[in-house]
């Protein structure tokens, strides 16, 4: 399962100023981004045979405000205004027209996450993988990706803010392994003071979304993590034997 691992992926680099960050700490925010599309049967043109809606939402379908600030969705040059900025969740645009076209998707932060926008990709899909069948207005075409954002060592006031975020996965890598910690009692006041609206649990479209939390999903993910955070760790211990031999080489070298 692909993870966009902030500050190593997408050639994305942390912003280097005076932030504090909490040592040994990952937050992980699984995300999904993708299209639905629906024929307009009778009502379809020249211009017009879909509509369509484009997103970014949370897999586990919480409101994302909590980490994002804003999206903005690169369209093609033919559209009016090609450059849309969503600046509230639910993070979307909704169009219409007749062609398929790949579309830019930036992700930007709250400030307090330390880190730079995100880009991602996505091509919009109006036609179902068997064209040979009937067109319906009823039965929409979805593609969806599925991704995490992972946030290594985050600054200190987005830890405390995001800790006991319902959809993020807060893990901590020790010598010892790694533990996933469970959330705080505290509430995010910003996410507190929208009532939730971002969320899309109950969204118009929500019975079109992709299962993407399925136990063995998730379950693979870990697996995959937790054997990468261990080989760093033995990488890390068998670094400092390296050291320690070095140093005894000189010392005796000295004597």
């Amino acid at each position: 399962m692909p993870q966009a691992v902030v500050g190593k992926k997408y050639g994305i680099k942390q912003m280097e100023n005076a932030i504090k960050r909490v040592k040994d700490i990952e937050i992980s925010v699984p995300i999904v981004y993708g299209t639905i599309s629906f024929w307009l049967g009778k009502k379809a043109d020249e211009l017009h045979s879909h509509k369509w809606t484009v997103y970014v939402r949370s897999a586990a379908n919480e409101d994302l405000c909590v980490v994002i600030k804003k999206v903005v969705f690169q369209l093609h040059p033919s559209f009016n205004n090609p450059t849309r900025v969503v600046e509230a969740a639910p993070f979307e645009l909704n169009e219409s027209g007749w062609g398929e076209f790949e579309i830019g998707i930036t992700v930007f932060f709250h400030g307090d996450v330390g880190e730079k926008p995100l880009e991602l990709f996505h091509h919009l899909k109006l036609y179902p993988v068997d064209e040979s069948g009937p067109q319906s207005t009823k039965k929409p075409v979805v593609m969806e990706a599925y991704d995490e954002i992972v946030f290594n060592e985050p600054p200190e006031a987005f830890f405390a803010r995001l800790r006991n975020y319902p959809a993020a996965v807060v893990s901590s890598h020790t010598a010892s392994g790694t533990v996933h910690l469970s959330a705080d009692a505290a509430v995010s006041t910003e996410c507190m003071n929208e009532k939730r609206s971002g969320d899309t649990k109950d969204h118009p479209l929500g019975q079109w979304f992709l299962k993407h939390s399925e136990a063995d999903e998730l379950s693979s993910i870990a697996a995959a993590r937790q054997q990468v955070q261990s080989q760093i760790m033995k990488l890390k211990q068998d670094l400092d034997v390296l050291e320690t031999e070095v140093l005894q080489l000189k010392s005796s070298a000295r004597a």
